[in-house]
């Protein structure tokens, strides 16, 4: 089945034009042989990926990295000028900024998106979720039992006050979060949620998510909010210190009952100033091929979009869940309301 389906992206390449007009005219060759991709992924699997992509065309990929914040700047910079074709980022708080800064053009990828549920791309064809991630509670095994905590909504719970480490309200994974339990229980009750949290953290925020497993095992905290595929990291680490920290918690998916645990994307949009559109929407579809989404799952412990490819054994053994579904487009529009209610609650 793996190899019916690879064979369908190549032909679909093919069928579309990917070698269209090549070898008729030199002054096209810039427009039909290169591809540019503004990224802040920064995994060896996406070196990888682009790779095959390369041979499987003869298309080259020109990269550039970067933090997501720097690269938006860089194309309102930029604006019509710029050379890139597609921008990729993390989070959908940072594809709907695009978006609403009309960086991004519409594009039809309908073949690509046959097990690609709808809630995970934006139904107006402007970007489109290749990887999911949860954000998560994990806590300490020696100090939690499982059946203490359950929801998001019981980090506010006073026996937890000071054992919960997170990271900063500038933190677009911690936005998105917020801006899903807005979506869920309103803005006031979002508001008292922010609040007890900070009532509850054991220091003032700092760190990024690994940082927040490593003060787990220090005995500093009991609690941590991250996203999973940090800790499927972590488990993989030179370093002994993170591959110990990982070892020292325990996943809980919280809301089992209600919602579901929230989970965002990582995804990518065609640029509106491309003048390689066909060649950008095709990478796109080849990036949520079964082939490339069991690559992402694998080497980077991240849940595959696709329907049909199953999450890493690794993260598998963390035990399944129910994931909220909502719009993601839908927590994207609420990013600006969500950094409001951070600073309404006092979280820093």
């Amino acid at each position: 089945m793996k190899c019916v389906w690879f064979s369908f992206v190549v032909v679909w390449l093919f069928l579309t034009g990917c070698f269209q007009d090549r070898g008729n005219s030199n002054a096209n060759d810039d427009v039909y042989d290169i591809l540019n991709i503004y990224s802040d992924r920064h995994y060896p699997v996406d070196d990888t990926i682009y790779k095959m992509f390369e041979n499987a065309t003869g298309v080259k990929i020109n990269l550039v990295k970067g933090k997501s914040e720097d690269l938006l700047a860089r194309l309102q910079k930029e604006s019509q000028a710029t050379k890139a074709d597609l921008l990729i980022t993390a989070d959908v708080g940072r594809l709907h900024q695009a978006k609403s800064a009309g960086f991004f053009q519409s594009v039809d990828i309908s073949p690509a998106l046959q097990y690609i549920p709808s809630y995970l791309y934006d139904e107006e064809g402007y970007w489109f979720g290749l990887t999911k991630r949860a954000r998560v509670i994990v806590y300490a095994k020696e100090r939690v039992e499982d059946y203490e905590i359950r929801d998001y909504e019981d980090l506010t719970h006073e026996n937890w006050k000071g054992r919960i480490a997170v990271r900063s309200k500038e933190n677009i994974y911690n936005q998105s979060l917020l801006a899903s339990i807005i979506a869920a229980n309103g803005e006031e009750e979002a508001i008292n949620w922010v609040k007890g949290v900070v009532e509850n953290m054991y220091q003032s925020p700092k760190g990024n998510d690994r940082d927040q497993v490593k003060a787990i095992f220090a005995g500093k905290a009991d609690l941590a909010i991250i996203n999973t595929y940090y800790l499927g990291q972590m488990h993989h680490s030179e370093d002994p210190l993170e591959r110990k920290a990982a070892e020292s918690v325990k996943v809980l998916y919280p809301n089992q009952l209600g919602r579901g645990a929230h989970i965002n994307v990582s995804g990518a949009g065609v640029l509106k100033a491309s003048k390689r559109k066909e060649l950008a929407q095709q990478l796109i579809a080849f990036l949520l091929s079964p082939e490339i989404q069991e690559l992402y799952a694998k080497e980077n412990f991240e849940f595959p979009v696709h329907e049909n490819v199953q999450t890493s054994q690794e993260v598998l053994s963390w035990g399944a869940f129910h994931e909220d579904q909502i719009e993601l487009s839908k927590i994207g529009s609420l990013n600006a309301t969500a950094i409001k209610v951070f600073d309404k609650g006092g979280w820093k």
